[in-house]
């Protein structure tokens, strides 16, 4: 069984920072890529942002300049630093990971998410 889970969200002003964490743990054998995605009232899941297990990084439009993601493969984590945080930046955020299960070694990945942290930013 392999959990993911995130913290850090909160309530936070206009303009101000969060960071979030999502950590992996149980029948990992290795995680390929890890992303944050987010879910508005209303609205449907997005992108924000994605690392591959080299340390590349892509990020929706609406984020870049303002959030960074990493990853810290030795302890199964990613992160997403978020600045400048706007209103329009509310959702619950989502981490997901592609992972090779340890009981498959050799086989393939499957993805996994996180529970969702809050994160709201007030005008």
């Amino acid at each position: 069984q392999v959990q993911l889970v995130e913290s850090g969200g909160g309530l936070v002003q206009a303009g101000g920072s969060l960071s979030l964490s999502c950590v992996g743990s149980g029948n990992i054998f290795r995680i390929v890529g890890m992303g944050w995605y987010r879910q508005a009232p209303g609205k449907q899941r997005e992108l924000v942002a994605t690392i591959t297990s080299g340390s590349s990084a892509k990020y929706a439009d609406s984020v870049k300049g303002r959030f960074t993601i990493s990853r810290d493969n030795a302890k199964n984590t990613v992160y997403l630093q978020m600045n400048s945080l706007e209103p329009e930046d509310t959702a619950v955020y989502y981490c997901n990971a592609d992972i090779i299960r340890r009981t498959e070694s050799g086989g393939p990945t499957y993805r996994y998410w996180g529970q969702g942290t809050q994160v709201t930013v007030s005008s």
